[in-house]
């Protein structure tokens, strides 16, 4: 175990002593407790010399976890350049473990970091995460992707991605998730955790790569627009099609397609 990075102060103290506030056009809520940000990091597959790369570090609580745990390198990718202070204190306890890019995730490509085998873990903000979260998938379907995915999301966001056909929360996030990965949510965090504590509960989300090649992109168009109104009919969305070469009537609705259904379709219907 790194000394250095015991023996660093507490978050909350290096935020007050550094005049950092989480700005909210960030979307920043800050994890305080390192027996959460421990538990998140432990439960990243095959930890212990991994590559991380971590979205939105903030005062590094999360950081620090994957230090502490194991991580061979960890690349934190942050927006916010007043987190510098902070940040670089870890940095130097890091023994070269820790990378601090500063920039937008939405447009720093993992490509221009020229790693191949890395997983992801971030406690993401919550204005981006989902746009974030699909990058990732469509990477995941080239077989290009992370090794695995340990995200926090907003719980509903959670459900919406672990959702089966005939669940509730079941829709395109469910269907993209599904054909490129297997996910599961790990674990529940209350809103208490956080400063500041957002209205909403959260939840930590594995999502683990199937590598089964898939072409993603006319999928994920096909399910924005039947989706998008889920409560009408597929031939009242996309007229003049023969639904029956898909074994189905055009009376069904987005919600009662499996992910299959969606890859058959989206194979001969080009939206």
């Amino acid at each position: 175990m790194n000394e250095k990075l015991l023996n660093l102060p507490p978050v909350a103290e290096m935020m007050r002593d550094s005049g950092l506030e989480p700005k909210k056009q960030f979307g920043q809520n800050f994890l305080f407790d390192l027996n959460l940000t421990r538990k998140i990091a432990r439960n990243v597959p095959n930890i212990d010399g991994a590559t991380i790369i971590e979205i939105g570090p903030g005062p590094g609580g999360l950081t620090r976890a994957l230090l502490e745990c194991g991580a061979a390198k960890v690349i934190a990718i942050e927006k916010d350049y007043t987190t510098e202070p902070i940040l670089s204190h870890i940095k130097d306890a890091s023994n070269g473990r820790l990378d601090v890019v500063y920039g937008d995730a939405m447009k720093i490509k993992t490509e221009e970091l020229k790693i191949k085998k890395y997983s992801i873990c971030s406690n993401l903000p919550y204005n981006v995460g989902t746009e974030l979260l699909i990058g990732w998938l469509h990477l995941m379907a080239k077989s290009k992707g992370p090794l695995s995915l340990t995200l926090m999301f907003q719980r509903e966001v959670a459900e919406r991605i672990v959702a089966k056909v005939g669940d509730k929360q079941y829709g395109r996030l469910s269907i993209l998730v599904n054909l490129v990965g297997n996910a599961k949510i790990l674990f529940n965090v209350p809103n208490t955790a956080f400063f500041p504590a957002p209205k909403v509960q959260s939840a930590v989300v594995q999502i683990t790569p199937k590598n089964l090649k898939i072409a993603l992109e006319n999928i994920e168009r096909l399910t924005a627009k039947l989706f998008g109104q889920r409560r009408k009919m597929l031939r009242g969305i996309i007229p003049g099609i023969d639904w029956a070469q898909f074994d189905l009537h055009g009376t069904e609705r987005a919600e009662e397609l499996s992910p299959e259904k969606f890859v058959e379709i989206a194979r001969e219907i080009v939206v």
